[in-house]
């Protein structure tokens, strides 16, 4: 492969050698099933108990929710999904000019998850921006599409808005008040993944991305209606989330795992590949400052349980994250108590 990214225009017959996965970590896709039950929680309901408590089991039990009635204006989602797929269209040679596999750089182009790192890659692109604050980022961002960045502009910050009411209302139901989540937190990094996923000669052979959690603290993601592609890890089994209309899935991650005490669990999730259809997907991340201290509110430590995390700083904990592979145990391990 002479071409640095996946989405140079060439359709692959077969997979190339580095992206064939060992047997016994395959994605077995034929023994995955939907996901029965998925919450999908109406942030337009009157009543705010409820939703709290929606909230609350589904971060408990699963880990992750979908939204709807969300507030993000949908002519700006559908915008976004158009000006990601313009990008995705340009000539690879004007693509190739925003290519860099060094994870420190605030806005890149990249392919799989650490290239450089890795053994096996991944069937993806990526577009990587940091979307906070807009005024130091924007002019970095790509200036083709011409539209480009006035559309995301747009869109990170109405992301952005969804991310604080559902922190509240995820502070809320640990019973705590409803800006404890959000100050513990600190000035909130937001960054963003537009993932592309070409179509893939043999699905069952590799992944779009592996299992993972996500370091940050809360990651609202834009699904591709037409081709599902997300998997969930459910009571020991992987099953498939069915992107639902209008709605976002909203993951936790490890930080709200740490800030809640473990109540909450930061949910494993890969995506997986399809062999006739190209997938999109936008991932913003809301990430704690990074001199933020990871620690949980004194309410959830008084009843004798004590903290089930030591005390961390964000940067020390995605320093730690980058340095190792993507698949490994949970990062969140090296730092119980």
């Amino acid at each position: 492969m002479d071409a640095k990214v996946l989405s140079c225009g060439i359709r692959f017959s077969n997979l190339p050698e580095s992206y064939v996965r060992p047997e016994s970590e395959r994605p077995r896709l034929s023994e995955v099933s939907e996901c029965e039950n998925v919450p999908v929680i109406d942030l337009a309901c009157s009543d705010r108990s409820l939703t709290v408590q929606q909230i609350g089991d589904a971060c408990k039990s699963y880990g992750f929710f979908q939204v709807i009635n969300h507030g993000v204006c949908l002519e700006v989602v559908e915008k976004m999904l158009g000006v990601a797929r313009d990008f995705f269209s340009l000539p690879v040679e004007e693509k190739l000019k925003l290519y860099s596999d060094d994870p420190s750089k605030t806005m890149r182009l990249s392919t799989s998850f650490n290239v450089k790192k890795e053994k096996v890659h991944n069937w993806r692109d990526y577009l990587r921006l940091h979307c906070y604050p807009l005024h130091k980022y924007v002019p970095e961002w790509p200036s083709n599409p011409p539209s480009f960045k006035e559309i995301v502009s747009v869109y990170c910050a109405e992301v952005r808005e969804l991310g604080y009411r559902l922190q509240e209302l995820i502070s809320e139901s640990l019973g705590l008040e409803k800006d404890s989540v959000k100050n513990t937190l600190g000035e909130q990094g937001q960054h963003m993944a537009v993932n592309f996923y070409p179509p893939c000669p043999q699905p069952d052979l590799t992944y779009g991305l592996p299992g993972h959690t996500d370091p940050n603290a809360l990651t609202i993601l834009l699904q591709d209606l037409q081709v599902a592609g997300l998997q969930v890890l459910k009571d020991g089994k992987w099953v498939a989330v069915k992107p639902h209309p209008n709605a976002f899935v909203i993951n936790i991650g490890d930080q709200l795992q740490a800030v809640s005490n473990g109540r909450y669990k930061s949910v494993w999730h890969r995506a997986v590949v399809n062999a006739d259809k190209e997938r999109m997907s936008i991932a913003s991340f809301l990430c704690p400052s990074d001199d933020a201290v990871i620690s949980p509110p004194k309410p959830l430590t008084e009843d004798g349980t004590g903290a089930v995390y030591r005390d961390f700083t964000y940067a020390e904990y995605y320093k730690k994250f980058w340095s190792r592979n993507l698949d490994q145990e949970h990062c969140l391990e090296l730092f119980k108590n």
